[in-house]
């Protein structure tokens, strides 16, 4: 009998061992069944403080929206919940590099981000070409940032060839514009656009009077104002990285009485930029793009947003960047690179702010039109599709 109890004894012993290894196989997203039950870790990089905080919350709190809509129809299969890690890039390069280094650590899945295409890019290097984990800018347009070859380095939002291209068709066919004075402050983002603008409106045939640049931080604009005041161009052309930075701007240009038409880009586009200038802001043209705020998607992206306030300029694309991920972890049962790549190529659906889909290259595609800022709004301006007025 003693002999028959330790045989059983044994044979216990070895299918307690074999069941003990079974749970450390790898599965088929390269973790284990014990990491399944974990909680899937997701990042984010924008700018939380500073002079571009503004922006940089509005992401975090899209992707906070998101992770809400999704946990709310029961999270993500194989995962107790959705634990979100939000970092400061602060549109500095250097901290960007630190911030994506301790994404990385941590192991996240995916990472919405960032807002200064200057840190987009360092970052991606560490989050995308070293650790292969996917990347999903809400808020860079500079080309560079899907020209690079990376394979899981998408973009949500437009980018500045596009958006140049519709700035210089607005002041050339509606503005009847024949001369242009380019204003930047030397970010990628910034330059990077003005560039593009100058590039195009040679081509175009109007003049550049002079393309000028200010430095980030610079409070007191009147030195280039007064330029622009004696030579009178028809359009002057605002390409700055903040809305807060472009407030200033158009005060002062208000208090010197700049005669000029002002157009100005996406990076100036935010609530905040009206309630600094106020009056000063009325009339002032902005490239942003189209967002159909009567689809069934917005309504529920706002819905998700009201705790946080009304959205800011890139909530939504930042809410449509999450959404995006964790469809992509999903569809795929799996958070390896390739899966992931081929489940967000495979995305055909419409979000908050656009009908999302993937090029080849991680481009979703541009939609810029004209906002006008009317009696204290951003309203629908102009479409460069039919040429005319909303």
């Amino acid at each position: 009998m003693r002999k028959w109890i330790l045989c059983f004894a044994a044979l216990a012993l070895v299918l307690g061992g074999a069941i003990g290894c079974s749970s450390d196989e790898p599965t088929d997203e390269g973790g284990t069944a014990e990491q399944e039950a974990q909680p899937l870790k997701i990042g984010s990089l924008s700018p939380l403080t500073g002079p571009y905080a503004a922006d940089g919350n509005d992401i975090a709190n899209g992707v906070r929206a998101a992770i809400s809509v999704v946990e709310e129809q029961g999270g993500i299969p194989g995962y107790s919940e959705i634990e979100f890690l939000p970092q400061d890039s602060a549109c500095d390069p250097k901290q960007a590099v630190a911030a994506a280094n301790k994404l990385v650590n941590e192991k996240v899945k995916g990472v919405v981000g960032a807002y200064c295409s200057s840190s987009t890019i360092p970052a991606s290097e560490v989050i995308v070409a070293e650790a292969g984990i996917p990347m999903l800018t809400p808020a860079s347009t500079n080309e560079n940032v899907t020209e690079r070859g990376l394979q899981n380095m998408w973009r949500v939002c437009g980018r500045d060839d596009d958006q140049a291209v519709v700035a210089v068709q607005f002041m050339q066919d509606f503005l009847d514009a024949k001369t242009l004075y380019i204003v930047d402050d030397k970010t990628t983002y910034s330059q990077g656009l003005a560039d593009n603008v100058e590039r195009l409106a040679k081509e175009q045939g109007l003049e550049v009077i002079e393309h000028d640049h200010v430095n980030q931080g610079d409070k007191d604009f009147s030195a280039v104002l007064t330029k622009i005041k004696d030579v009178q161009p028809d359009v002057f052309y605002m390409s700055l990285q903040n809305s807060s930075t472009g407030a200033l701007m158009l005060i002062q240009a208000d208090r010197m009485d700049i005669g000029a038409d002002i157009v100005a880009q996406d990076a100036v586009y935010h609530p905040q930029l009206i309630e600094i200038a106020k009056d000063a802001a009325n009339g002032v043209y902005l490239t942003f793009g189209y967002i159909d705020e009567s689809t069934e998607a917005y309504k529920e992206f706002k819905e998700a947003y009201a705790e946080y306030g009304e959205p800011g300029a890139y909530s939504g694309y930042a809410y449509d960047s999450a959404t995006v991920l964790l469809k992509a972890i999903e569809q795929a049962g799996s958070t390896d690179p390739q899966a992931l790549r081929e489940a967000i190529l495979g995305m055909d659906f419409q979000g908050a702010t656009k009908h999302i889909s993937f090029k080849e290259n991680g481009d979703s595609g541009s939609n810029y039109i004209i906002r006008q800022v009317q009696d204290g709004k951003f309203a629908n301006y102009w479409n460069p599709a039919t040429g005319e007025t909303y």
